[in-house]
């Protein structure tokens, strides 16, 4: 598949020397994703701020915000997102088994209920967009609300960067 956007080479542009800096500093190294950020610096800069309070800053468990990325890469067929999340996945503790699981159609075993609750969510922010009170009611039952909307600020992060990576397919 071809990129439909120009990767920006990092250090060739000295007006985005700092935010290459602030996602050299959370990320390790500027991946495919954030060089095609750079095509919009504010882009970049708002995108690099989210995802890091995202994934680096919430109180939730890291294995399963993991868990809510790896869905929403399987459901929105984001090949690149699954690839570049599995290792995180599984240096916060989840099996080799739940990724495989993770995969399935619908997720229904092998997992605490708490974690099928929050992926049947995903699934739910992620196909049909509006939430059932029913749904919430049950997510409402095990976490608190900051707990509530770091489940749902992931689940929909992580649904706006599996679209751009698909749209402008960006990836490996």
């Amino acid at each position: 598949m071809n990129k439909r956007i120009q990767e920006i080479e990092p250090g060739t542009k000295p007006e985005l020397a700092e935010i290459e800096a602030n996602i050299l500093k959370e990320r390790g190294r500027i991946s495919p994703l954030y060089r095609t950020l750079l095509n919009s610096p504010e882009i970049a800069q708002g995108w690099e701020a989210l995802l890091t309070a995202v994934r680096n800053r919430s109180s939730l468990p890291a294995s399963l915000k993991e868990l809510m990325i790896l869905r929403v890469a399987v459901l929105n067929r984001a090949h690149y997102e699954f690839d570049a999340h599995r290792p995180h996945a599984i240096n916060a503790g989840v099996s080799e088994e739940q990724i495989h699981l993770v995969q399935q159609e619908k997720v229904t075993s092998g997992f605490t209920d708490v974690e099928i609750l929050v992926m049947e969510m995903t699934d739910v922010m992620t196909r049909d967009i509006q939430v059932p009170d029913s749904l919430y009611d049950q997510v409402k039952g095990h976490f608190n609300d900051r707990e509530i909307l770091e489940v749902v600020t992931t689940i929909s992060a992580y649904n706006m960067v599996s679209r751009l990576l698909n749209a402008l397919h960006v990836g490996h």
